[in-house]
């Protein structure tokens, strides 16, 4: 029924965001005749539709014989004067406030309201869900930088923090309320008895499953009525737009909050709050500065103009002092290196507050965003007692990193969630914790001081994390790459340079050319940028190049210092091999994702004696060169008609493949880089001696 209202406006209200706002008011003014009508059955008086309003009671409305344009008049005019209405509450008033039609079509009106129709209230959970799925459409509200939160990724977040029936909970930054309704539905499913909860999987359509709440309904029947009183008092949330405020009143209503604490406020410029703090924040802020930056009042301990900044420093400054959050920021609040990003991650780290960082897949926020973001998993009273900080990288939340954000299977954010919680009951007890050996993601743990003696004390896990991802032989040496090679930076500009006799050697797989060089010898290019565009740090490949060539200036490139010890191919077959585990980690950034290229001097590769190195490659480059024949053989045996060439194409495709599997069984460069976990086996019998 929400598509089908949709559908309706849509020829009048092409705005999704309008569309919303249309829907919202004309359900709350049916909901409001419905409550009338309850109250009249039980005995009791209208409120709502009494006085000079009886005449634009519901049933008026949709009464039989009234003509279309007196409906329009009506209708129109009914809800421009209800925020007067002094039967009905402040939150509804506060609903109606600057309301209006925004067409003038009767039969679009008439349809509209008779879908409106089929809907009642009833004091379920389905009209707030209903409500949620008709939220999900906002997707974005992108002048103001906000992106509206997955309802998985906002689940996650609840269940980390674990909010408490005690606990005070705050959304500094609440958009339509998503955060404190899952906080509210997961305090009810910790305050219920195993039969009251419904124990039944959560099934929705496939495209409704990014906007649906994985939390199973449950009554909350172990909480008091004092309790269910304070856990109403204890939700409260902000937000600087009045049509947010308005959403999330709603919602909240719709879920069982009589009257919601939502507050029209300006979190970062506002101070008549700033005394007030909370026992848990949950947030995903806008990320995006207006032009000139934000003008913030000067309480804030750091200062920048900079909103993903003033959010954080605000989420910290209100915390009580064993309070919790989870909060989603981009990735720059990691790795920047201006003065107020610094001060800030010190703060995290040396004050006590971060425990668990978690890394997102780069298309949460799709379509409306590739940027790249962390959740910040802060707890006051268990990171006093850590040393170290737990870092977790989720690859796959369930959905493709495309546009179309479908389904698909080995999410990885259940796995997440129970070893996080597994980390801090660890904690809790004072007991060791180890990450399960079986778990499919990759989680780490990094000590505070390591972090906070970094460069800039940078939160970027996976860069102390490197010499751990360099999977190797044991009886192998690694060695540093600034030990054996020389790095240089490109000087010619992709785009600009005049082309001419010499190859410019560009990220992509075909080279341009350039009417003059930079290096002359034998080097690995290296890409700095990210080949996939904004949010995703990818390398697509990686060049070798011999003689004189010219470079872009997005790339750099490896020279060996000592070509009697290195094969610069090798290097190059283990860097391409190795690139996602090796390089790709190194890339950083929100939306412009890059890497320096004094980054690789530290990089760790396995090199075995000369000899090994120039076996691999021979090897490499025969089975290359064979693979090609044999692609060409099978072509020729399916194009030919001539029998006398096909048994001939057979003849050389079996000798090829012979040729191949022998060749394959010799060392290679997957023999440098068996898969995670300890080298077992032994290496192919080499024709030189053992390194």
């Amino acid at each position: 029924r929400i598509d089908t209202a949709r559908d309706i406006l849509v020829g009048k209200v092409p705005d999704p965001k309008s569309q919303v706002e249309q829907i919202t008011i004309a359900l709350i003014y049916k909901f409001m005749a419905d409550m009338d009508a309850e109250a009249e059955e039980l005995g009791g008086r209208r409120k709502f539709f009494s006085g000079d309003y009886l005449r634009y009671g519901w049933a008026k409305l949709m009464r039989s014989g009234l003509g279309g344009h007196e409906m329009l008049n009506l209708y129109a005019e009914a809800i421009g004067k209800m925020p007067e209405n002094p039967g009905i509450p402040v939150l509804f008033r506060n609903i109606f406030k600057n309301a209006f039609l925004p067409y003038r079509d009767p039969e679009t009106l008439r349809s509209f309201l008779k879908v409106i129709d089929e809907f009642e209230y009833d004091h379920s959970e389905r009209l707030g869900d209903a409500f949620e799925y008709l939220l999900s459409v906002l997707g974005s509200q992108g002048d103001a930088g906000q992106f509206r939160t997955p309802r998985h990724i906002i689940d996650l977040i609840v269940a980390i923090v674990d909010p408490k029936k005690t606990e005070t909970i705050l959304d500094p930054a609440c958009g339509t309320a998503g955060f404190l309704i899952s906080a509210y539905k997961h305090i009810l499913r910790a305050n219920s008895s195993p039969e009251t909860i419904d124990s039944r999987p959560v099934s929705v359509d496939a495209d409704r499953r990014l906007d649906s709440s994985s939390i199973p309904p449950a009554r909350g029947d172990l909480l008091t009525p004092d309790e269910r009183a304070q856990l109403a008092e204890n939700l409260s949330g902000y937000d600087i737009s009045p049509d947010m405020v308005r959403l999330s009143l709603v919602n909240m209503y719709l879920h069982g909050f009589a009257e919601p604490h939502i507050t029209e406020y300006d979190t970062l410029t506002g101070e008549e709050r700033w005394n007030e703090l909370a026992d848990v924040i949950l947030a995903n802020p806008p990320f995006m500065t207006p032009k000139g930056g934000i003008r913030p009042h000067r309480r804030f301990s750091v200062q920048s103009r900079r909103s993903e900044v003033l959010f954080l420093d605000y989420f910290l400054e209100h915390l009580a002092p064993d309070g919790k959050a989870g909060v989603i920021v981009p990735e720059g609040i990691h790795f920047v290196a201006h003065s107020a990003h610094v001060q800030l991650r010190r703060m995290l780290l040396e004050a006590g507050f971060l425990l668990v960082d978690i890394t997102l897949p780069h298309g949460v926020f799709k379509p409306y965003a590739s940027v790249k973001t962390h959740i910040l998993l802060i707890d006051r009273r268990l990171a006093r007692r850590s040393d170290s900080v737990l870092f977790v990288e989720i690859e796959n939340d369930g959905f493709t990193q495309t546009d179309t954000r479908e389904p698909i299977t080995g999410s990885q954010i259940s796995v997440a969630k129970d070893e996080i919680l597994r980390y801090k009951s660890a904690l809790m007890e004072g007991r060791n914790w180890k990450p399960l050996k079986t778990s499919p993601l990759r989680l780490y743990t990094v000590r505070k001081m390591e972090l906070l003696n970094g460069e800039g004390s940078h939160l970027l896990g996976r860069w102390h994390d490197l010499p751990n991802r360099v999977i190797h032989r044991p009886d192998v040496p690694l060695v540093r790459m600034g030990d054996i090679c020389d790095i240089r930076d490109g000087l010619s500009p992709n785009m600009a340079t005049p082309p001419g006799d010499f190859a410019l050697v560009v990220p992509a797989e075909d080279r341009k050319t350039a009417d003059h060089w930079d290096y002359d010898g034998k080097a690995i290019c290296i890409p700095l940028v990210s080949s996939s565009g904004h949010g995703k740090a990818d390398i697509k490949r990686i060049h070798y190049e011999e003689g004189r060539f010219a470079l872009a200036t997005t790339m750099c490139a490896a020279f060996a210092k000592d070509e009697s010890a290195v094969n610069l191919r090798y290097l190059h077959l283990f860097l391409s091999a190795a690139c996602d585990d090796l390089l790709v980690p190194l890339m950083c950034g929100a939306t412009n994702v890059t890497m320096a290229s004094s980054q690789l001097l530290d990089v760790l590769v396995p090199m075995p004696e000369r000899p090994l190195q120039d076996e691999v490659v021979e090897n490499e480059l025969v089975r290359g060169r064979l693979s090609d024949m044999l692609m060409a053989a099978r072509s020729l045996s399916q194009v030919s008609t001539n029998p006398e060439i096909r048994e001939l194409a057979e003849q050389v495709i079996l000798e090829l493949e012979n040729a191949l599997e022998s060749v394959s069984a010799k060392l290679t460069i997957a023999h440098f880089i068996p898969k995670r976990g300890s080298f077992s086996g032994e290496p192919p019998e080499s024709s030189t001696s053992a390194a």
